[in-house]
């Protein structure tokens, strides 16, 4: 892991495979480390190719705090006050591309989950010279119609947890509310990894202001209509925390864009799909690549 600089804040991010590979830029979800990409997963992508590149979002890992802000106002927030989200996606996708600059990279297939699909977003809209592909999974245009279940919206205002053990039990139970319920929880794993994000900076007033950027966050369905960049929506089709539909109106809003939506998949992405995924992040990515290719390919003269 290093620490990079990224529009006026430092960003922590670990990168695997080789270096000369497609770069692929994962980018995560609501609280998400770098560590939480399965390395297993991570290890597949790689095999296929891709120099994969992780990061802490800011607020969360060792990424910039921006503790000066102090805990948002949601109540406010929700009540319409957006004026109180201390910073918004647009500073998020801000930071990616801030990322980008800071590892030399012009361009690079960029998959984002959940908060991260909308940043990817955000950030195909905003520098679509800079993305070769775009994968957004288990997340939506910005259309706040798309709600999450009372009991997802209950996961996610729980006080933090006290001890490793209080710890590794909500991640167990977010797994039961959230997870895929057509597929078996990693234990091992989801252990494994709660022991290893305790270790890390937990901050929970920073996971707040993350979701104080979503909740005002404008509709992105419009913008989207215009965007030429090779899209991939993945989208499960039990998910209580961004519903299906949520991938569908993605999907949808993008000229051209494919939607791969996966029956029993919910709001995680088990084991079981890892290959249906990748394979259609090859397909998409080879289309991103072709595409870039033919740009910069001198026309002959006649």
């Amino acid at each position: 892991m290093r620490i990079v600089p990224a529009n006026g804040i430092e960003l922590a991010v670990e990168t695997h495979g080789d270096p000369d590979g497609r770069p692929l830029l994962l980018v995560g979800g609501l609280g998400q480390h770098l560590v939480g990409w399965h390395p297993d997963l991570v290890a597949s992508m790689v095999r296929r190719g891709y120099h994969v590149i992780a990061f802490d979002n800011r607020d969360v890992g060792h990424s910039t705090h921006l503790d000066w802000h102090g805990p948002p106002d949601l109540v406010g927030i929700v009540s319409g006050r957006t004026e109180l989200a201390p910073y918004g996606l647009e500073d998020m996708a801000a930071d990616t591309l801030g990322l980008l600059d800071a590892l030399g990279l012009d361009s690079a297939h960029v998959l984002g989950v959940s908060l991260g699909g909308m940043i990817a977003q955000l950030l195909a809209l905003n520098s679509p010279e800079r993305v070769r592909s775009l994968t957004s999974v288990m997340s939506h245009p910005g259309d706040h119609s798309v709600k999450p279940s009372e009991e997802a919206v209950a996961l996610l205002l729980r006080p933090s947890p006290s001890s490793l053990e209080e710890f590794i039990g909500r991640a167990e139970e977010s797994a039961r509310v959230i997870g895929s319920p057509e597929f078996a929880v990693d234990v091992p794993w989801l252990q494994s990894r709660s022991r290893v994000l305790w270790e890390r900076r937990q901050n929970p007033a920073g996971v707040a202001r993350q979701l104080a950027a979503i909740l005002v966050a404008a509709d992105r369905s419009e913008a989207l209509r215009g965007l030429r960049v090779p899209t991939l929506v993945v989208h499960g089709s039990h998910d209580p925390l961004i519903p299906v539909r949520g991938g569908r109106l993605t999907a949808a809003a993008v000229p051209s864009a494919e939607l791969l939506e996966i029956d029993g998949m919910a709001h995680d992405l088990p084991r079981e799909i890892w290959a249906r995924l990748l394979d259609r992040l090859d397909d998409i990515a080879h289309h991103g690549e072709s595409l870039r290719s033919a740009l910069r390919t001198p026309v002959s003269p006649p």
